[in-house]
């Protein structure tokens, strides 16, 4: 809202619906909403106001969720939620294990939520950091083995008893007695196996069914059909009772072996998130009251002064207030080359202080700090949920009640059509249709390789801001580029100087009272040549021409033909042709001339990176149209785009009117991504499909940006598209085996050519192989 004429619309419109009776202040940006809930609902006045162009501000909570064993498990949580008064949205991750929720906290609070996802019979507690997330994962690991262990060691006699059923081979009498299976079977199928007992009736309780309910009625119904034989055995009706103990004891102990495999191999995707953490420094040396101390680093505070020596790790992000020396930045930006820092340079926490002592005064700790908010990005992008996943997500959610059809029908079709009145085969093919069918690998088949993908790229510089953006990064067909800081380096250097020793320590000492860039370009081109620099008496800037300067009584003039001409300084047909020759270059040449003389000329560029012209083969190669947009004139963008080659330029563009441009080329049809690092590039950043950020450019930039590149290299940006382009292969092939695996496992299963033991074999390695040909992304080659 902006002023008093919103307000009053707003009231005016909500005091129009049934049963409504709204108060809009404008000074505080409340709305008080009086109604009769059984009339109307808190998301129809939400929905109102939006349709009204305005928002309705909402809150965004995490949880870490327990007891999800499949995707209908994920689905069906999402879905009430979603259905809850006052949620705006719900997004829950199988494979993180977390939900994300934005909610009206003026209706509901973080305990609702926590209860209604209680109810359903799952658990839920606010988010953990990952250090927290990783011990109780390992608890849980631990937990899970230790189940694993006390299956196998029962389940392996029954498996013994296999032989004769196969085999007709001659075992111990004790193997084959139906009290002795039923002994090992029991604390298996109610012990060991009741996770799946307890998941079933929660799921049934709330109308809905999971992978739990498959387990369950499939081992049900091997146990108790067993348990009917073995009563029939003790009252004398057969000699040989048919037990199928051995059945339902490997189906459990086989989900639970795949299960324990399956955690084992989830707890390696999020390596990504473990390694970053481990970078952190655990220490830093302060100055308190004038001494230095060492503390834990949570114990450090913004203003705090910091002693960082040869080989230590930044504790936190600050500024150096004394000292000079290079720092290894490569796991947080990539770039292997240590950078210079000097007074006045900004460090990042985590990064290797190289060669020399330095004073730091702290400005960011915590939370606060690069490397907790790329921790944060990459946590973010893998709870996100990519729109490949939802398709996965839909169709796992009608799966389980299909299968449960499809088994009925199975039981029915051969108890009274293939084997009329035969129980046996009837019961063992609809069982091995229950197992066979369980959907886990196809609820994992997305979000594993995301998390992969969010990590591989987040070890390489390139943080994904949600799934949804690595996904649309491979469909581009063009990439826009800025120029300024980052095709070129966005400092200018001398790349030209003519004239004598004498005229350089002229122009550096003339141009050092300026402020201009190219002023601090001409300042340190003097420095590198060893030119000692003089007082100057007299400065004056003449904006748009130049500065004029008396260095030494000797009247220096630096500048624009113009400015030469107006001083009535003669300018020789050779200095003219070494003018335009640098322009055409596309470089900035100004004309050195003291008392009345030309003496020299010095030509200024902002020079392109030295890998722009590679990362941009590199894009072509990869199909895309590379755009040039600047605001610089048209012969130094055209220069730039030669030298780079580029073979689209926009030059000329006014910093409001960049994301016009984009809108331009995303009009003809084109999926477009624009590339840049300023303040001014932020609208354009918003308004293409995927805007990514260079990592040294303005921070709103980033804000705006889908995707950032840590540091300045452009070869990063070829990279994250070939990401995308091996995440979304992963992700379809991913899908294709865990459809293909339902899909030709369930009619051979209802033919009977399964054994149900087998199903659970099956079913179980086809969770443990989705999630293992996602971690093969980790040793992708994207460069």
């Amino acid at each position: 809202m902006t002023c008093a004429a919103c307000s009053t619309r707003i009231e005016k419109v909500l005091n129009k619906m049934d049963d409504v009776d709204a108060k809009v202040n404008l000074a505080t940006e409340k709305a008080t909403v009086d109604y009769n809930s059984s009339n109307v609902g808190l998301d129809d006045i939400t929905r109102k106001i939006e349709k009204l162009g305005y928002g309705v501000e909402l809150d965004k909570t995490e949880f870490d969720i327990t007891g999800m064993t499949c995707a209908a498990c994920s689905t069906r949580i999402e879905k009430v939620l979603n259905k809850q008064e006052g949620v705006s949205s719900a997004t829950v991750n199988l494979a993180t294990e977390n939900a994300v929720i934005e909610y009206n906290s003026n209706t509901l609070t973080e305990q609702d939520l926590i209860g209604r996802i209680e109810k359903l019979g799952y658990g839920a507690q606010p988010k953990q950091d990952a250090a927290e997330k990783e011990t109780a994962k390992d608890k849980q690991l631990k937990t899970l083995k230790m189940k694993l262990i006390a299956s196998i060691v029962l389940s392996i006699p029954l498996l013994i008893t296999m032989l004769d059923h196969l085999f007709g081979i001659s075992l111990p009498g004790i193997l084959m007695n139906p009290w002795f299976q039923l002994a090992l079977a029991t604390p298996v199928q109610f012990i060991i196996g009741w996770q799946f007992y307890e998941g079933a009736f929660k799921n049934l309780k709330n109308k809905t069914a999971n992978m739990d309910v498959l387990v369950a009625m499939g081992t049900s119904a091997a146990y108790f059909y067993s348990l009917y034989e073995t009563f029939r055995w003790i009252g004398g009706a057969t000699e040989h009772p048919h037990l199928y103990f051995e059945t339902s004891a490997l189906i459990i102990t086989l989900i639970l072996f795949g299960k324990y495999l399956e955690h084992r191999a989830k707890s390696r995707t999020t390596s990504a998130i473990s390694k970053l953490l481990d970078m952190q420094a655990k220490q830093a040396r302060v100055i308190r009251e004038g001494k230095e101390m060492m503390i834990p680093v949570e114990e450090v505070a913004v203003g705090d002064r910091i002693i960082v020596k040869p080989g230590e790790k930044m504790p936190v992000d600050g500024e150096i207030i004394k000292g000079n020396t290079s720092i290894d930045e490569s796991m947080i930006t990539g770039e292997s080359i240590p950078v210079e820092k000097g007074t006045g340079s900004n460090v990042i926490g985590a990064t290797i202080n190289q060669n020399g002592t330095v004073e730091v005064e702290v400005t960011r700790v915590g939370k606060d700090t690069a490397l907790a908010s790329i921790v944060r990005i990459v946590e973010d992008a893998q709870g996100q949920k990519a729109p490949i996943q939802r398709m996965a997500d839909l169709i796992s959610g009608y799966f389980v009640p299909i299968v449960i059809g499809i088994a009925l029908l199975t039981f029915a079709v051969w108890y009274f059509i293939v084997q009329p009145g035969n129980l046996e085969p009837a019961l063992v093919a609809s069982i091995a249709v229950l197992v066979i069918a369980c959907p886990c690998a196809l609820g994992l088949a997305t979000p594993t390789s995301i998390m992969v993908g969010t990590g591989k790229g987040a070890e390489n510089g390139i943080l994904f801001k949600g799934g949804e953006h690595l996904e649309k990064t491979h469909e581009l067909d063009v990439i826009i580029l800025d120029k300024t800081g980052t095709i070129t380096k966005g400092k200018p250097e001398v790349t030209n100087f003519t004239g004598d020793a004498e005229a350089l320590r002229l122009l550096a000492s003339a141009e050092k009272g300026s402020e201009h860039p190219l002023a601090e370009a001409i300042v340190a081109y003097a420095a590198e040549n060893d030119v000692d620099v003089v007082e100057v008496d007299d400065f004056k800037a003449i904006p748009g021409h130049g500065i004029e300067a008396n260095v030494r009584n000797r009247e220096v003039l630096v500048g624009t033909r113009k400015l030469m001409k107006d001083k009535g300084i003669e300018i020789t047909d050779a200095v003219q042709s070494e003018l335009e020759q640098y322009e055409h270059e596309g470089k900035t040449a100004m004309i050195i001339a003291a008392d009345g003389v030309v003496s020299g000329i010095v030509a200024v560029l902002d020079t392109v990176k030295e890998s722009a012209k590679e990362a941009i083969a590199e894009l072509k190669a990869q199909g895309l149209e590379v755009y040039m947009l600047t605001g610089d004139n048209r012969t130094t963008a055209e220069a730039i785009a030669r030298e780079v080659d580029i073979d689209h330029v926009i030059a000329e563009v006014l910093p409001e009117e960049k994301a016009a441009k984009v809108k331009e080329i995303q009009d003809t049809g084109k999926i477009t991504a624009m590339v840049g690092d300023g303040v001014n590039d932020a609208p354009a950043l918003a308004t293409a499909d995927i805007g990514i950020a260079i990592g040294t450019g303005a921070e709103v930039a980033i804000e705006a940006a889908d995707i950032t590149i840590l540091g300045g290299e452009l070869k990063l940006i070829p990279q994250a598209i070939n990401l995308s382009h091996k995440t979304i292969r992963n992700i379809k092939q991913n899908l294709f085996w865990a459809f293909a695996y339902n899909s030709a496992g369930i009619p051979i299963a209802a033919l009977g050519f399964l054994a149900p033991w087998v199903a659970g074999a099956a079913m179980a390695f086809s969770s443990v192989s989705v999630v293992t040909n996602a971690l093969r992304l980790k040793r992708a080659k994207i460069q």
